[in-house]
């Protein structure tokens, strides 16, 4: 059986969601720009082992998540500071700071597997969610595909005052064409992941999926079950219930 049947949902499910669930979890299984395919699928594991982590809880009902001290309950080999930044992105992101990201780097987590760390987090809670929603188990994680990451940094990288360098519209190279649509703009919360332009990619197929492609964030017709003012009146009550910083 496929994966993503949702045999079991409540309601139907769109082709399109489903579509856009397989390609995350195939992508999720091979190697990435700096992480391997095992790595990612051990990403995956670990985020969602930080749902039930005690140290988690303890430090999001802290006035400060740096007042309370521990470890992890993990449940893969990963580098400490990977644990620590898939635990705290997935737990408690809106308290978040520069001072925390520099540590990780300091600690050996640099900016490219930061990045696709984040995408992989942003991927599979998504998708996590998605079917909590429903009511439908969580869907077993892939096989992860042998091979080694790309080690690839993209052309046009830039600081711009933010925690990681992006990749302005007008600065994408030949191999990044293509990569925020056909806008000469982009907004930044897509540009956030630049440094690994896979991770654009999939957020952007994920999204397209889940609210609506980049190509259409202008328009006020959906084409869905909702129109888009009750699309926005959704989204913006997640993102105050999440303290999304947007």
């Amino acid at each position: 059986m496929q994966p993503f049947s949702y045999a079991d949902a409540p309601v139907p499910v769109r082709e399109d969601l489903t579509d856009a669930h397989r390609r995350a979890w195939q992508n999720l299984a091979r190697p990435g720009n700096w992480w391997t395919g095992a790595e990612r699928v051990a990403i995956a594991d670990e985020l969602r082992a930080a749902s039930s982590c005690q140290l988690c809880r303890e430090r999001k009902a802290a006035l400060k998540p740096n007042a309370v001290s521990g470890s992890h309950d993990t449940a893969s080999e990963l580098p400490d500071p990977a644990i620590e930044a898939i635990h705290r992105i997935t737990s408690d992101p809106a308290r978040l700071t520069r001072t925390w990201f520099d540590e990780l780097a300091t600690a050996g987590l640099d900016d490219g597997h930061y990045v696709e760390l984040l995408g992989v987090v942003v991927c599979v809670l998504s998708i996590d969610a998605f079917h909590r929603a429903l009511g439908v188990v969580l869907e077993p994680l892939p096989r992860p595909e042998p091979g080694e990451p790309s080690r690839r940094r993209p052309e046009g990288l830039a600081p711009e005052g933010a925690w990681l360098p992006m990749i302005r519209p007008e600065r994408l190279g030949e191999a990044e064409r293509g990569l925020y649509g056909r806008s000469a703009m982009s907004a930044n919360v897509i540009r956030a992941m630049s440094l690994v332009p896979d991770a654009v990619r999939e957020l952007r197929s994920l999204s397209a999926a889940h609210y609506l492609a980049i190509e259409n964030m202008q328009r006020m017709e959906t084409n869905r079950a909702l129109d888009r003012a009750q699309m926005e009146l959704v989204a913006g009550r997640v993102s105050a219930l999440n303290e999304c910083f947007y």
